[in-house]
């Protein structure tokens, strides 16, 4: 029997993906030293850059399940530079990554990613 994931695990798997999709996207994109591309990927990987994208995005019924979930958790502890609301929805869209990832919504996770590059 497959484990289900809890929304906190979703956003970790979540997190990975969106950096990892982030860095291959600058290094695409700019023609610049790493430590330039270090800054910019910070910008779209911080909390409230993410909470922003989360806040953009038409969701479905399904997506603002799991949005809703990760967004009610717990959490111990939060993002320096960020507001709990802002963490929390950062969490949140995270969760959505991991979660459109596990269930092989490839089609769906591209564009969320793209949207979270612009």
């Amino acid at each position: 029997m497959e484990k289900k994931l809890t929304s906190l695990e979703l956003a970790f798997i979540g997190d990975a993906i969106h950096t990892l999709f982030v860095r291959n996207w600058a290094i695409k994109n700019f023609n610049k030293s790493l430590n330039e591309i270090h800054l910019i990927c910070s910008k779209f990987c911080s909390a409230v850059h993410q909470s922003k994208v989360l806040n953009s995005l038409n969701l479905t019924e399904e997506e603002k399940d799991i949005v809703r979930k990760a967004r009610n958790v717990k959490i111990k502890h939060s993002a320096k530079n960020a507001e709990i609301k802002d963490y929390k929805s950062a969490t949140s869209f995270e969760a959505l990554i991991g979660y459109l990832n596990i269930t092989n919504q490839i089609k769906r996770l591209n564009e969320i990613l793209l949207i979270s590059v612009k």
